[in-house]
């Protein structure tokens, strides 16, 4: 008996899952888009970053402060070297030698590293207050080694701000500095004098040991008559107010006046520039030339002095050398 076919059951073909695309997270563009804010900001912190970077090589210039004894601060960091400081020999200055000797005691107490105390020297103009300084300082350093010699740094008035940013600078040296303002006043509502105060005295830091300040002014409160007085009618608190100011000056332990010459005094001075350098002419037309020279000015005063030396000088075909 023939068997029948079996039947083949036909299966349908398994179905195979779908292969959907992976979804792939979308990156973030990793620079800023030209015009945004964040690159304005990165800009921004580029900028702040390179500045920091310069100034942190321009503060590291103290390396170099053994190469001069004289230095012009500038706010933006810098100390230029002065070669050749412009000044007066110290025998030369007439009339103030009171002022002279307690100077002059003054900074060799720094200079050894004994206690001292910054200096204001103020009064009429003309008499010698910044020659004096500059005086002081070359006498000192002429008994000195190179090691143990005194710096002095000049910082201009409109600069005075920077002033905390020259004292870090100078924490760290190994040298003593003199750091000297000329002619430093304060006017209208002008608040500079405010960083000068915390250096002085007051501030957290305070000034450096190996640091002290001599300035010169025509005004012992370093303010002027108009500034005080306004406080005084303008203030809730006048006392206060004119306190505020005025202890500017008090934070200078030593006060140095200086006055208005004598005639005499003011002879001797053009006398001993003559003898200096070696201008001859008789003691009778000297004298007569000079005192007509300072009434033509109206005043007597070394620095007039001096420029009745150059005049004479110039007239006479004498260089002032030596």
């Amino acid at each position: 008996m023939s068997k029948k076919p079996s039947k083949t059951v036909r299966r349908p073909p398994a179905k195979t899952p779908s292969r959907r695309p992976a979804r792939t997270a979308a990156k973030r563009p990793t620079t800023p888009l030209p015009g945004s804010s964040e690159e304005r900001m990165v800009r921004a912190l580029e900028t702040i970053a390179a500045h920091l970077s310069a100034n942190a090589s321009t503060l590291a210039a103290p390396a170099s402060l053994d190469h001069a004894d004289a230095f012009v601060w500038h706010p933006d960091g810098r100390l230029s070297a002065v070669p050749r400081v412009s000044r007066v020999e110290l025998f030369l200055l007439k009339g103030i030698d009171r002022m002279r000797d307690i100077l002059i005691e003054n900074t060799e107490r720094f200079a050894d590293s004994l206690p001292a105390n910054n200096a204001l020297l103020w009064g009429a103009r003309g008499m010698g207050k910044s020659s004096l300084v500059k005086a002081t300082h070359a006498r000192i350093n002429s008994e000195r080694k190179a090691a143990d010699r005194l710096k002095l740094i000049e910082i201009h008035r409109e600069d005075i701000e920077s002033l905390p940013s020259l004292m870090e600078l100078l924490r760290s040296s190994p040298f003593r500095f003199i750091v000297f303002c000329d002619d430093l006043s304060f006017d209208g509502n002008d608040a500079s004098y405010k960083s000068l105060k915390a250096v002085l005295e007051g501030g957290i830091e305070g000034r450096p040991d190996n640091v002290i300040l001599y300035a010169t002014s025509n005004r012992r409160h370093l303010l002027s008559r108009d500034m005080i007085e306004n406080e005084r009618s303008t203030a809730i608190n006048p006392g206060e107010a004119v306190e505020e100011k005025v202890s500017l000056s008090d934070r200078f332990g030593l006060w140095l006046g200086f006055h208005r010459c004598s005639q005499d005094e003011y002879l001797a001075m053009v006398k001993g520039y003559c003898g200096h350098f070696g201008i001859k002419v008789t003691d009778e037309d000297l004298e007569r030339e000079a005192l007509e020279w300072s009434t033509t000015r109206g005043s007597r005063s070394g620095r007039v002095a001096w420029q009745f030396t150059q005049e004479l000088a110039g007239r006479l075909g004498v260089r002032l050398t030596g």
